[in-house]
């Protein structure tokens, strides 16, 4: 079904850059001015220079970030910073990371998948996705014709044959590459280039669909660059640069986004909670007064929604004045008949859903346009910040969700339908800087 292809990567010259930390970031759309700024000053052979390039004033056609980022590229690569794999090669890559004190490592594969079109079925994205970024990732590309950093795919393989493929050449010898960044995330990279083993993890993914996790604008982009340079006969760019992760790793970690509300005139919370009743049992749960029996009791709480979420939909919710409750979802109350019938069923079984349409929406009267444009709603992953802001004042309310399993995600990607907004945040991120895909040749 999917097509991936081996890739001659460019990596950092190891010898060049001693500590790869320096070189590397994250994602380009989570990194703001000051951390921009911050990756600048790390080191001057930095990825940022090229996946995300400072603007000025004076940037015009001629002297803008796309053509000082082909500037770069091309430069390291000419004085040795960067080189070119000598043949082709998939990279297995781990993330060791650390959540909630417990130890995970996620193991994924780096390499190229052919570029083809939603509508094939082979390639499913989960979301929506706005028009402002892919315009800035499509001059990214047209001027450097490569990818810097990768879109985020899942697959699904119970039997885990192709993470052994991939792992049966490393046993024996280090990662080619090893670092630790600056949030204590180790990163090993291991570049796989017999063909044997390569053969054997491509013949297995074509009959496998690749769900998009995370970087659909990079997809779309590169997808629309193709096509632009395939109408001038131009060769070599129907691939992208993509990170797949197996929806069987146990390293496999999704969060929640929590919502939180704002700026509603005349919060009537009495009002509000009554309105509750007609979908929700609603349990309030008293906190003590005592600053550690009330953090004590503030765990219990989220200890308890995750308990209860395994068996039906519940969500919390917080103000100063109601204090903590959990909400779950009456038995009479299907979202299969509440919600909109023209939505698949795994999307109208998502918590998400029923949390943004029946409570925000219905009962508070934040439609999907005012959901995106943030005027009555914030997100955050954060349960205590969440808290505080509430108790701040600056929230009048806080809604707390069970992550979306992953399951969930490939179901309604399956059904041709979309997740609503902030609906899944894939922990941790991938790294920008381990591989670039050169494209053109």
């Amino acid at each position: 079904m999917s097509t991936i292809v081996p890739i001659r990567g460019i990596r950092y010259v190891l010898e060049e850059i001693e500590d790869l930390a320096q070189v590397v970031t994250p994602p380009y759309d989570i990194i703001d001015t000051a951390a921009q700024a911050r990756y600048y000053a790390r080191h001057p052979n930095n990825i940022i220079r090229l996946e995300l390039g400072q603007t000025f004033a004076q940037d015009d056609e001629k002297n803008n970030r796309y053509l000082r980022a082909a500037n770069y590229y091309t430069r390291w690569l000419a004085e040795g910073i960067l080189a070119r794999e000598e043949q082709p090669a998939l990279y297995l890559y781990e993330q060791e990371f650390e959540y909630h004190g417990e130890k995970k490592v996620r193991t994924g594969f780096i390499c190229g998948v052919r570029l083809e079109p939603y509508s094939n079925g082979n390639i499913l994205p989960h979301e929506e996705t706005l028009s402002k970024p892919k315009a800035d990732r499509l001059q990214l590309m047209r001027a450097c014709r490569a990818n810097f950093s990768p879109v985020f795919g899942l697959y699904a393989d119970p039997q885990q044959a192709i993470n052994q493929a991939l792992q049966s050449d490393c046993t024996q010898r280090p990662p080619d590459m090893e670092f630790t960044d600056e949030s204590e995330e180790t990163h090993r990279l291991w570049v796989i280039a017999d063909p044997t083993i390569l053969k054997e993890v491509v013949e297995r993914m074509t009959a496998l669909p690749i769900f998009i996790a995370d970087g659909h604008h990079r997809y779309e982009t590169a997808l629309s660059f193709a096509e632009e340079m395939q109408t001038q006969d131009l060769k070599g760019y129907d691939t992208v640069l993509m990170t797949l992760v197996n929806l069987y790793d146990p390293g496999m970690l999704i969060l929640p986004t929590h919502r939180l509300v704002k700026n509603i005139r005349n919060l009537d919370q009495e009002h509000f909670k009554d309105q509750l009743f007609t979908y929700f049992e609603v349990e309030p749960f008293v906190l003590p007064s005592g600053e550690a029996e009330q953090a004590e009791a503030i765990t219990d709480f989220f200890n308890q929604l995750e308990t209860r979420g395994k068996t039906g939909h519940v969500f919390g919710m917080y103000s100063r004045e109601k204090g903590l409750s959990l909400l779950t979802l009456k038995p009479e109350c299907s979202p299969h008949a509440l919600l909109d019938p023209d939505r698949s069923a795994a999307w109208r079984n998502l918590d998400v859903a029923i949390l943004d349409n029946l409570v925000l929406d219905r009962l508070l009267g934040i439609g999907s346009e005012q959901r995106k444009n943030q005027d009555h709603l914030t997100y955050t992953r954060s349960e205590q910040e969440a808290l505080d802001l509430v108790n701040a004042g600056i929230e009048q309310l806080a809604f707390f969700l069970n992550p979306t399993r992953v399951e969930e995600v490939t179901q309604v990607a399956s059904a041709g339908d979309k997740m609503p907004q902030k609906s899944t945040y894939f922990y941790p991120k991938l790294i920008t800087g381990l591989v670039i895909n050169p494209l053109g040749e």
